[in-house]
């Protein structure tokens, strides 16, 4: 990104940074205004939950470990509230906490402990896919929709609709999988293809389990009981295929 707008992007941009070490919290809280974010911190679920009540936040960056409600129980609340872009910060070595984080809607995450560069890469990263700013054109589409077995994906609001009509909820994450499912249509993609693919739109330190985690969240939402159509297929030993043609909207 430019540098004239990447400081547009964090001028405008909100993040509210849930941790209950003070010491730690101050720090990144520091790091995040030196750098052009707007940042407020909060030591657990109560002050989270006050913030979002009083004030837009276009980024929540989410400890794991908490006192009261943790950060898993947190993330799971949230994400039914609302589609705000989520970073969990986890213990260096806790795959179980990362992959749980993924399962319960977080975008990406982060174990501690970790780097400056690192933390306002993704950071940077999230903030703009979530805000349209990072995807890449779609192979062979200058529309804005996409239209595959029935679904939409609106590439400029970002909106998936089901044939019905209805909108349905997609995290950054699960935006950006179904994005490069679509990019590759009847096409089997392998874990490592995808984690690849995701990697161009945003710093996403995933690994294959993580994909896993995504395609399942994409699942429940594309093929909501067990008599709708396949639209993602296991290709067993392989990896994932999406199985409709894609053709661009009108």
């Amino acid at each position: 990104m430019e540098a004239g707008r990447s400081g547009a992007l964090e001028a405008e941009a909100h993040i509210l940074v849930v941790e209950d070490d003070g010491e730690m919290r101050t720090l990144i809280a520091k790091f995040l205004r030196q750098n052009g974010f707007r940042v407020t911190g909060a030591r657990d679920g109560r002050e989270m939950w006050e913030t979002l009540a009083g004030s837009p936040v276009d980024l929540v960056l989410l400890d794991v470990m908490l006192p009261g409600q943790s950060g898993l129980d947190l993330c799971r609340a949230l994400r039914a509230k609302s589609g705000v872009p989520i970073i969990m910060v986890t213990a260096r070595g806790e795959e179980t906490d990362r992959v749980l984080g993924l399962e319960l809607g977080a975008d990406d995450y982060i174990p501690k402990p970790f780097g400056r560069a690192e933390l306002l890469a993704r950071v940077r990263a999230l903030l703009r896919r979530s805000r349209g700013e990072a995807g890449q054109p779609v192979a062979g589409a200058t529309g804005d929709g996409l239209v595959f077995g029935g679904w939409s994906l609106d590439t400029r609001r970002r909106e998936l609709a089901a044939p019905d009509g209805t909108v349905i909820d997609l995290s950054g994450g699960e935006y950006d999988l179904l994005l490069a499912f679509c990019e590759h249509p009847q096409r089997v993609l392998s874990r490592e293809q995808l984690l690849d693919l995701a990697r161009n739109r945003m710093a996403f330190s995933g690994t294959e389990r993580a994909v896993d985690v995504m395609v399942s969240r994409l699942r429940r939402k594309l093929e909501p009981t067990e008599d709708s159509p396949t639209i993602i297929k296991t290709i067993r030993g392989a990896g994932y295929m999406l199985v409709p043609a894609v053709k661009r909207g009108a």
